[in-house]
C-alpha cells in the first residue's frame, strides 16, 4: 500500500494497470493491490469458460517475487521451507509452504530453483514482506536475501491453446511441466514457467516490470486469434476452486497447517529440519480437522465459514466455496472433523438455510495439466 499525502492509504499497482482501465475491468483491492475480477463481455463464467476450453491471459504481478543468493542459498531455503528442494533440479520449479514454529502457514510459494547458489521464489503479495524478513533473519553471512516484489511483472496463460499462444510470440513451449526456461523476448529477458492455478495446461511469464505491458499487448493480440480472453482474478477463483487448490488466507493460514489442509506432499517429511517440523509431525499423528471437499447436491452456493453439519452435529466450516461454471452446482472446500469421509451426505448452513452436500475428494473436474 501508499500512503497519500493526506495519510489515507491506496493499493498499489501493477504494471499493467493502465491497460486493464482501458479495457473496461472491473477493479478491486487484492493483497492491497488493485487488481482486475473481470472484464467486460460475459464477465466470471465467460473468462472461466476460455480457459477451460480455449485459452486466457491473466495479470498476476501482484504476486511477490524474491531472490536468495550466495554460496549454499539453496540448502538455505531447503532448511526453512516445507518441500524437499532436493527433489527437483536446476531449471525446476517447486511449490513448497513457509510455515511459522507452531506450524502454521506464514505462506505458501513457488520456489524457481536456478543453482545451488541462486533460488527465485514467488510467494503471495500479501505476504512477500514478511517472507522475506523471516529469511533475512534466519540467513547466514553470505546469504543475500532480495525483495524483488515490483521489479517483476508475471503474466499467466493458461487453457488448451496456451503452447499456440506462446508459439505465435516466439517462446518456448513443451517442457516438463513444473519446469521452466529463462528466454529472450525482443531482446529483453523473460522467465517461461509452465505452472498455473487452473489446473489447465498453461504457463507464467515473469518480464522486467517495464517490460510487462509489451508482452500483455502482444499476447492479448495473440489470444485473440483463438477466441481466449483477458481474464480477472474472479474466473482464476473458480477456476483454482474447481481444482482444489489453496488459497492463503481461506484455506491455508497461520491457524490452518499444512496437516490440516491436506497439503502434506509438500513437506519433506524426512528432511534433517525445517521451519515447524516439530509441531506438524505431531499433529500428523492425531489432526484435528481435515480439508475436504462438497459437492453441492441441493440449491444454494456456499461462501467461507458457512457452518458444516452432518446428522445434526456441526462437523466444520467452509474455507473458501463458489458456484462451478464447469459443473453448474456449487462447491466447497471445508475444514471438517478426522471421522468425516467421502461419500458421506452433510448440510452447509448458507444464509440460515439448510444446503445438502456430499464429501468428495477434490479435484472437482478433471484435466491434463500434467500431460506433455
Amino acid at each position: 500500500m501508499t500512503t497519500t499525502m493526506s495519510g489515507t492509504t491506496s493499493p498499489l499497482t501493477s504494471p499493467l494497470h493502465d491497460r486493464h482501465v482501458a479495457l473496461g475491468a472491473k477493479l478491486a483491492d487484492f493483497g492491497g493491490w488493485d487488481m482486475p475480477i473481470e472484464y467486460p463481455g460475459g464477465g466470471v463464467v465467460a473468462e472461466h469458460t476460455a480457459v477451460r476450453e480455449r485459452v486466457g491471459v491473466f495479470d498476476v504481478s501482484h504476486l511477490g517475487k524474491a531472490s536468495v543468493q550466495g554460496p549454499g542459498a539453496a540448502e538455505f531455503v531447503n532448511s526453512c521451507f516445507t518441500n524437499d528442494i532436493r527433489r527437483i533440479s536446476a531449471g525446476q520449479a517447486q511449490y513448497t509452504l513457509c510455515c511459522d514454529e507452531s506450524g502454521g502457514v506464514v505462506d505458501d510459494l513457488i520456489v524457481y530453483l536456478r543453482s545451488e547458489e541462486d533460488v527465485f521464489l514467488i510467494p503471495n503479495a500479501a505476504n512477500t514482506s514478511e517472507v522475506v524478513r523471516r529469511l533475512e533473519a534466519a540467513a547466514p553471512a553470505g546469504i543475500e536475501v532480495t525483495n524483488l516484489h515490483d521489479a517483476y511483472g508475471v503474466i499467466a496463460v493458461q487453457g488448451t491453446r496456451s503452447d499456440e499462444v506462446l508459439d505465435a510470440l516466439g517462446l518456448p513451449t513443451g517442457h516438463d511441466y513444473m519446469s521452466f526456461v529463462e528466454a529472450d523476448w525482443r531482446g529483453r529477458p523473460v522467465i517461461v514457467c509452465r505452472t498455473g492455478y487452473t489446473g489447465e495446461r498453461g504457463y507464467e511469464l515473469v518480464p522486467r516490470w517495464d517490460d510487462a505491458g509489451a508482452l500483455w499487448d502482444a499476447l492479448v493480440e495473440a489470444i485473440a486469434l483463438f477466441d481466449g480472453k483477458p481474464c480477472g482474478l474472479g474466473a482464476r477463483d473458480t477456476l483454482r476452486t474447481e481444482m482444489g487448490y489453496p488459497l492463503h488466507g481461506q484455506d491455508l493460514s497461520l491457524e490452518i497447517s499444512p496437516v490440516q489442509a491436506r497439503a502434506g506432499w509438500a513437506v519433506g517429511w524426512k528432511k534433517e529440519s525445517f521451519w515447524g517440523k516439530d509441531a506438524l509431525l505431531a499433529e500428523k499423528a492425531n489432526p484435528p480437522r481435515l480439508s475436504r471437499g462438497l459437492l453441492v447436491t441441493g440449491r444454494g452456493i456456499p461462501r467461507s465459514h458457512c457452518v458444516v453439519s452432518k446428522d445434526g452435529t456441526e462437523v466444520g466450516e467452509v474455507t473458501s466455496g463458489t458456484f462451478s461454471p464447469t459443473l453448474k452446482q456449487g462447491i466447497a472446500l471445508a475444514l471438517l472433523h478426522p471421522e468425516v469421509a467421502d461419500g458421506d451426505s452433510v448440510e452447509i448452513d448458507v444464509r440460515g438455510r439448510p444446503v445438502a452436500a456430499t464429501v468428495v475428494k477434490p479435484p472437482f473436474v478433471q484435466v491434463q495439466v500434467r500431460e506433455s
